[in-house]
């Protein structure tokens, strides 16, 4: 797509390009990498909304399947409501964008991106980052950037950035680093189990790999910038707050918060809120205020009051020292039918985890665009019911922070799970959060490890995870001139605190992150801080966990499938399967049992059943039609004359029916032979899938026709019955 202004990225092969399309948009540009191409606009409305006290920023991506040279599925053949990826990416894009606006710039914002072509090599979603930086900084609206993102690898022992989709797949780390020329912003991701000293080095190679994009932007800028706009900030007049101040000086303010739970905190809030009203009523008349201007001063002063004794003497509002965890309570077998569960609480916080275990088949499709795998065997779903905040509120499907929540847990999961080949099941997990005061993203992680053990899944190791909060105090200039990491930190904390870096890992390394600001930018040295007092905690917070449930359990729970891995000759995988899945679904039908086949072609046949009788009534019908283990015989056992056997109908006649006697052979039974006296109508006799003995009195030596008779296999089972002389005995069937 040519572009009236473009710019390269030397050694990443990134082009930026502007000026041709979208010209109406404040800002408006095109990213391409090989041939994956994104379009970003950025724009801002004019005026705001009347008593509006929020920053209304949206960032929205979509893939259309157009560029993938695809249809979109479904009846109408256009793209639906956004999916887990394009949602996921979204957030990417918002979370490192939304602090770099001014404080007080409440004028609505919205980022579009769309997947234009895609090259099944490179993905889209660090473009969108990139391409959302490049169109705020070019346009008119206010923002502090340009930021730069890039994807970090380990292949080999080695830092990759940008890599391809192939290379990926031998990565043992997925970082997503996104920073400004000084700083880091935000991060998010997945390792192996990957040391801090490590990780920290992987932090240090993207804030590198990061500036000749930055460079490229601002040039990008010098190109084709607009000048940026005035617009009217909002805040609170200065009577209004002269007056809620006199009211509520920071001394009650304090005291309303700190020493108290949850609840008593928010209630000693809100009553001071009403004090200060009555006073700016009193004092400045009706009309004379608005809700914004007591909203913002309030907000104002619960910052500095959550902060100030942190900052001074280490202490918080709940009394605890910067390091100090809440205190902790694991619980696993909390629900009697499920197949695995475990409770878990840290302070208020409090998730309860369910396990489920199902076959192979049971792996969710995922329909990406972009290359990447197929399906996934592992998911994570959390739900954040307005109960759990003591509130009230629609209670629909997850929204965009469930879902976001629900991958920061899943990805810090994945990497202890064991091997498909090892373990091979599908694992689903619901985290219902219960209540909430800070981090319940963590708490759906070490609750989903208890899970997993109580389910008696064999991990690698167990996992937990904190979160680690900041509390700054700047300088005149603006820089960083004291800091306090905190450990564990409070919903309160997290709203008027500076930062919230979530971690998760094992006794050994890393296994999932992500950090999201609300300052402009984050010095390495405070990073290193909060990741090595992140390592203490999760530690500490093992060690509870492991008092619930020192290892997974040895054996399922008794409601869980059973599963049994047969091998077979892959050659005969066809056979199995039969025409249209014919033979596998008979089979799965009469015996109860799923069955899944590997992908690989390596002859593996997986039987999921948690009744016993089924799993041996379908491994019986594989081994007869399939001969067993793999390079085994041939189909199933032939049928030999004067042998009786119980076999299914399978196909209704007005001749007669036929009856299947052992796997893939069957015979005919003609309507004279269904019994001793005159049949009418097959069907008054048998039905399909009927189960019935039968006896072979002959095969047609020319066409291998077999004849069958039901009414010679009565007669000779009556005859045994009567213990007369030996009989023919029957021969094995294929088991209803």
């Amino acid at each position: 797509m040519n572009q009236k202004h473009s710019v390269s990225v030397p050694g990443l092969g990134i082009t930026f390009g502007t000026g041709s399309i979208a010209n109406l948009a404040s800002g408006a540009v095109t990213i391409t990498v090989g041939e994956t191409t994104v379009f970003v606009a950025a724009s801002v409305a004019q005026t705001m909304r009347p008593g509006q006290d929020f920053f209304p920023l949206t960032v929205d991506y979509r893939e259309k399947y157009a560029a993938a040279g695809r249809f979109p599925g479904g009846y109408f053949k256009r793209e639906g409501r956004p999916s887990e990826k394009e949602i996921l990416t979204s957030r990417l894009c918002d979370r490192p964008c939304r602090p770099l606006f001014p404080e007080g710039f409440l004028n609505e914002v919205q980022v579009i991106g769309l997947l234009l072509s895609a090259d099944q090599l490179n993905e889209p979603d660090i473009s969108m980052v990139n391409g959302a930086s490049a169109a705020l900084h070019i346009s008119e609206i206010p923002w502090n950037g340009p930021i730069g993102a890039v994807r970090v690898a380990q292949i080999d022992g080695q830092f990759v950035a940008n890599p391809t989709i192939e290379q990926m797949f031998s990565s043992t780390l997925d970082l997503i680093y996104v920073g400004n020329e000084k700083d880091m912003l935000m991060i998010e991701g997945s390792a192996d189990q990957i040391s801090e000293d490590r990780f920290i080095e992987a932090l240090a190679f993207g804030h590198q790999a990061i500036q000749p994009i930055i460079a490229a932007i601002k040039e990008l800028r010098t190109l084709a910038g607009k000048p940026k706009a005035t617009f009217a900030l909002v805040g609170a007049t200065a009577e209004a707050r002269a007056i809620i101040e006199r009211v509520v000086p920071s001394e009650r303010l304090g005291s309303a918060i700190f020493g108290f739970e949850k609840a008593v905190r928010s209630a000693n809030v809100k009553a001071l809120k009403e004090e200060a009203k009555k006073a700016l009523i009193a004092e400045l008349g009706e009309g004379k205020f608005t809700d914004v201007d007591l909203n913002v001063v309030f907000e104002d002063l619960q910052y500095k009051a959550y902060r100030k004794t942190v900052l001074e003497r280490g202490v918080r509002s709940d009394g605890r020292d910067a390091k100090a965890l809440r205190p902790i309570t694991s619980e696993v077998g909390v629900l009697p039918r499920v197949h695995g569960s475990a409770l878990f609480q840290r302070g208020d916080t409090q998730g309860l985890v369910i396990t489920t275990l199902g076959p192979t088949k049971e792996a969710q499709d995922l329909d990406a665009l972009t290359g990447g795998a197929k399906s996934k065997s592992f998911i994570l779903h959390y739900n954040f019911p307005p109960f759990s905040v003591g509130e009230t509120g629609r209670f629909i499907g997850p929204g965009r922070r469930e879902i976001g929540h629900g991958a920061l847990a899943e990805r810090s999961l994945v990497p202890i799970l064991p091997p498909e080949d090892v373990f091979p099941y599908s694992i689903r997990l619901v985290s219902e959060i219960m209540a909430s005061n800070g981090s319940t993203s963590m708490a759906s992680i070490c609750g989903g490890c208890l899970a997993l053990m109580d389910a008696g899944v064999p991990i690698i190791a167990p996992v937990a995870g904190i979160s680690c909060g900041l509390m700054t105090e700047n300088a005149p200039d603006g820089s960083i001139a004291k800091w306090v990491t905190i450990t564990d930190i409070l919903g309160e904390e997290d709203h008027f605190g500076d930062m919230d870096f979530k971690l998760a890992g094992t006794t050994t390394g890393i296994t999932g992150f992500q950090l999201d600001l609300k300052i402009n930018g984050l010095p390495f040295e405070i990073a290193k801080a909060a990741i090595f007092q992140a390592r203490d905690a999760r530690i500490s917070i093992l060690k509870t966990m492991l008092a619930a449930l020192p290892a997974p359990r040895a054996d399922l729970s008794k409601y869980a499938p059973r599963i049994q891995t047969i091998q077979i000759d892959p050659e005969k995988i066809g056979l199995l399967i039969g025409p249209g899945g014919k033979t596998i679904r008979r089979i799965t039908e009469t015996t109860g049992a799923q069955i899944d086949i590997a992908d690989d072609d390596s002859g593996k046949i997986y039987i999921y059943s948690n009744n016993g009788d089924a799993m041996a009534r379908a491994i019986q019908e594989i081994d007869g039609l399939c001969g067993g283990g793999a390079g085994g015989g041939g189909g199933g056992a032939p049928i030999e004359t004067g042998k009786l056997y119980n076999g299914r109908v399978t196909g209704i006649k007005d001749f007669g029916c036929f009856v299947e006697c052992t796997p893939g052979k069957e015979g005919l039974v003609h309507i004279s032979e269904l019994a001793d006296f005159r049949v009418r109508r097959t069907e008054d006799v048998v039905k399909m899938g009927d189960m019935i003995w039968v006896k072979c009195v002959g095969i047609d030596e020319r066409s291998g026709k077999v004849r069958l008779s039901r009414k010679a296999a009565m007669k000779e089972m009556e005859g045994q019955k009567q213990g007369g002389g030996e009989q023919a005995q029957p021969a094995p069937a294929p088991q209803a």
